[in-house]
């Protein structure tokens, strides 16, 4: 089973999931063994096909880190934080959370989108 851990200790995902925000974005950050990343990826798509089928989803896109760093990157776009609460706390969900190899570490935290004045649209 995966250990979430907080990005951010100050604020974990628990406490994020109280904030109403639309439209949200997830950051998640896997750390493994480098002998566990054939089961994450299977672990992970699996997981991935259960939130594409949830209500507010948008998109998601998984990430590797260059080289030898067995560190993933997953962002999803969600329609509001609470199509995201709705999914993340399923018990179909929870429930899947046992799949992943020991050695996960996880990180969630979820974000908006800002708006920087000539550079990028709020």
């Amino acid at each position: 089973m995966s250990h979430i851990k907080p990005l951010d200790e100050q604020f974990p995902i628990q406490r994020q999931l109280e904030v109403e925000v639309a439209p949200v974005v997830l950051v998640n950050v896997f750390t493994l063994a480098v002998a566990d990343e054939a089961v994450f990826l299977e672990v992970w798509k699996d997981d991935a096909e259960f939130m594409k089928r949830q209500p507010g989803f948008i998109s998601t896109q998984l990430h590797r880190a260059i080289g030898e760093s067995p560190t993933y990157l997953n962002y999803a776009v969600w329609e509001s934080t609470e199509a995201f609460r709705t999914a993340f706390t399923h018990p179909d969900f929870l429930s899947r959370l046992s799949a992943y190899p020991s050695s996960a570490v996880v990180r969630p935290h979820l974000f908006q989108k800002v708006g920087v004045a000539g550079i990028c649209t709020p």
